[in-house]
């Protein structure tokens, strides 16, 4: 199983409308591009949230065809919908991953 894994820190004031958004819009719609299994989101503890919360969403996949799938035919676009609505209020980074046991 490979795991595509989102970091992101969102500015202290908006993430409660993060994290509302994010269920109601963001992962539902890469749910949708049906390159993922299912996900689960975490919020990180023990880091400095001094300009708001951290949060991390791992989204699981069966194959790295079907990351590559999201990557090169959905990802952009959902990107791109994201920095058009949170902008640097909500900075991300991303790391792929194997599950090896």
């Amino acid at each position: 199983m490979i795991v595509y894994n989102v970091t992101t820190m969102v500015s202290g004031g908006r993430a409660e409308e993060w994290l509302d958004w994010m269920r109601q819009t963001h992962i539902p719609g890469i749910m949708a591009t049906g390159c993922f299994t299912g996900f689960r989101m975490l919020r990180l503890l023990e880091v400095d949230d001094a300009e708001g919360p951290t949060y991390a969403v791992q989204f699981h996949c069966k194959d790295r065809e079907d990351y590559e799938l999201y990557v090169s035919r959905f990802a952009p676009a959902l990107r791109e919908a994201a920095m058009n609505v949170w902008g640097e209020e909500a900075v991300s980074f991303r790391t792929l991953m194997e599950v090896i046991n």
